[in-house]
């Protein structure tokens, strides 16, 4: 019975824009039924699952969602009131009736229905992996919008006024379900017909301004209606113009790198996420969405060529984390710490000293690597693949050595790379948690409580090691540095994980710097005492109170 209940309506909104996954919200909502007291938007933000930031727009949604439904129940009542008797009733059959009117018209409304509800979004561009991947939009995306303008069209002609109501009780329907799925047919977001059409001219200045970024060494580039144009360089945000964007403005920039499929797809699904490689700049990826502002973009810098250790600034001991041929290692950290690069550095590593096939499976493709001594093949989840668990499934029938996993984000997924580093496989992936002790109770508490003493034992086998890590600004300004906690599993921390002991690693950590193993805290402070990072900095990433202190 307690697993029909629906889940808190903040919690679906979050999976509803595609912040967390159904499985993740499971998760925090079972830790939420061991802590009553506990609120779901701080439990979300404890497990690494979203920010602050995100927070206070699922805040923000939830509230407009709940003011939405109290105007649907008021907008009810009122009929009821004004005229009783029998006359409700036909006024009662008219909403009800109009969501079943696009089944009426015949197959037209009926077909856009299994890609909207089976086939994922497209990736936003990477046409230099598959040709006919821009395929996919031109099926589904142009249809849905006469399917729904027709009920419109039809409801306005006996009763404009009474067909809003029926349009206004639609809206908030998505959020009242059990489970949330922003591919179930929303209404559409906007419609490319009253975008700005933009010119060369804006393709050239969006150039230009990719072009200042790469120069001024920024990492990411953000776009946003009512603001300067921006890049984060060194992790502070800079103005690339003085001007703030018009909406107008913001919606010229960036369509003027998206063919007219994706900004239909833009139109209807009010995101798109991918990457794009533009010449003479450098590649990028990218993510555009639609806020209440109007058409925000926001681009991360990608490097031509995969990263080195040294290109990172990395120990050139982490190498030996490329060194097994099966059993799995996680880099992970929160969003923005530099997992990605890191990633991408290690499976350079391998390529170029094994003979071996390498598989990676990424949402999107980001950086680009070439076939040096081993095969390397890149698949795009939802772009080459329908999803990570099915790209998975079929890796395992695809002869790999290496298996790469651009992000560990639910149940199968974490499921599936267990058992591919069981049947002999070296899987390197990344996850969001914030240490190493955490990585392992986060793999464990993703899978149900009667299974996980089997997860554990699994883990304590497979697990071969994990590179916690943060970005700290460096104290003469110039740029990042990394810190890092890394963790290889030794004999005594395989017993650890089995024993469900995790608390008792962190001593090991702390002494097992032969192993090549380190707290995060010891990196943070050996920044400190080299004068690399100052304390005020260091203050903000120390986990340890008393070292903060100092």
């Amino acid at each position: 019975m307690a697993q029909r209940k629906a889940a808190p309506l903040l919690g679906r909104l979050a999976v509803h824009l595609k912040m967390i996954t159904m499985e993740q919200l499971t998760a925090v909502l079972h830790d939420q039924s061991a802590r009553p007291d506990a609120k779901l938007g701080e439990l979300m933000i404890e497990a690494g699952l979203i920010d602050q930031g995100q927070l206070v727009k699922l805040t923000a949604a939830q509230a407009q969602v709940v003011a939405k439904q109290r105007a649907v129940q008021a907008a009810a009542r009122t009929p009821q009131a004004e005229k009783p008797g029998a006359s409700p009733a036909p006024r009662a059959a008219k909403p009800a009736a109009a969501p079943q009117a696009p089944a009426t018209p015949g197959p037209g409304p009926a077909k856009p229905a299994p890609p909207v509800e089976k086939a994922p979004p497209p990736s936003l561009f990477d046409s230099e992996h598959d040709e006919s991947a821009a395929a996919p939009p031109r099926v589904a995306a142009p249809q849905p919008a006469p399917a729904r303008a027709e009920p419109a069209a039809a409801a306005a002609s006996p009763a404009p006024a009474k067909a809003q109501p029926a349009a206004a009780a639609a809206t908030p329907a998505p959020a009242t379900r059990d489970h949330v799925d922003d591919r179930e047919g929303p209404a559409p977001l906007g419609r490319v017909e009253d975008w700005a059409e933009p010119g060369d001219a804006d393709r050239q200045r969006f150039l230009a301004l990719l072009g200042e970024a790469v120069r001024r060494d920024a990492s990411d580039v953000h776009l946003h209606p009512g603001s300067p144009i921006l890049a984060r360089v060194g992790g502070r945000m800079e103005p690339l113009e003085e001007a703030p964007l018009t909406p107008a403005d913001s919606e010229r920039l960036l369509l003027s790198v998206l063919e007219p499929d994706l900004r239909r797809q833009l139109a209807e699904s009010g995101e798109l996420d991918g990457c794009q490689s533009f010449e003479g700049v450098g590649r990028f990826r990218a993510n555009f969405y639609r806020e209440q502002r109007g058409l925000d973009g926001v681009l991360r810098r990608i490097p031509a060529e995969p990263p080195t250790l040294d290109d990172l600034g990395l120990p050139s001991g982490l190498a030996k984390f490329t060194t097994y041929h099966q059993g799995m290692v996680l880099v992970t950290g929160p969003s923005g710490c530099g997992k990605s690069s890191t990633l991408a550095a290690l499976v350079n590593l391998v390529n170029e000293e094994r003979r071996e096939h390498i598989l990676t499976i990424e949402d999107p493709i980001e950086t680009l690597h070439a076939s040096k001594r081993c095969m390397v093949n890149q698949r795009s989840a939802g772009h080459h693949t329908q999803s990570f668990s099915r790209a998975l499934r079929a890796a395992l029938r695809e002869d790999p050595d290496v298996i790469v996993i651009g992000e560990l984000r639910d149940l199968e997924t974490v499921s599936l790379a267990l058992s591919a580093a069981e049947t002999g496989h070296f899987v390197l992936a990344t996850l969001h948690t914030d240490n190493a002790i955490r990585t392992v109770n986060r793999l464990v508490g993703s899978f149900p409580a009667d299974e996980q003493d089997q997860v554990r034992a699994m883990l304590s086998e497979s697990l071969k090691g994990v590179i916690s890590q943060r970005l700290l600004t460096r104290a003469d300004g110039a740029g990042r540095v990394p810190a890092l906690e890394t963790m290889v599993v030794t004999r005594a921390i395989s017993n650890l994980i089995r024993e469900n002991k995790t608390f008792q690693i962190h001593s090991i950590l702390q002494t097992g710097k032969k192993q090549g193993m380190a707290l995060l805290d010891q990196s943070i402070r050996e920044l400190v005492q080299s004068g690399v990072v100052s304390q005020e900095e260091a203050n903000r990433h120390l986990e340890d109170t008393k070292a903060q202190a100092a």
